[in-house]
């Protein structure tokens, strides 16, 4: 068994995953930096980019310690405000409560528009559902 290659695999394996990790953290800064940080300025920003090309790993770290902490406040707001607006999406598209549904079938009754048969076969459905 040749040993030198089981360490040149085990080498470049983790050549790979710290690549793999950095580029995760990268895009995980980039995206705190310019999608969900509305605070920090064009400049500051650019700086960041910068020092994060020009000293990759050092840069992220200094990042994760010094903003860290936002970061993760501002992911959390990000995914409340996602759940918000997809809670509201759906309420929008799924109509009315099936209350509001009887509620109207009951002032249609109360109108003479349909029969009391008819109000409880839509009751019936709308009950179902």
């Amino acid at each position: 068994m040749d040993w030198g290659a089981s360490w040149d695999f085990l080498w470049h394996f983790f050549v790979i995953f710290a690549w793999i990790a950095y580029l995760i953290v990268l895009f995980q800064i980039l995206v705190d930096l310019f999608w969900r940080d509305h605070t920090t300025s064009g400049w500051i920003k650019a700086i960041w980019v910068f020092f994060l090309i020009l000293f990759p790993w050092l840069t992220a770290l200094v990042y994760l310690i010094a903003r860290g902490k936002g970061m993760a406040a501002r992911a959390r707001e990000a995914a409340a405000r996602a759940k918000t607006e997809t809670d509201d999406y759906i309420r929008e598209v799924a109509g009315r409560s099936p209350a509001q549904e009887i509620a109207d079938a009951k002032a249609l009754l109360d109108s003479g528009a349909i029969t009391q048969a008819e109000f409880e076969t839509l009751k019936a459905k709308t009950l179902s559902r």
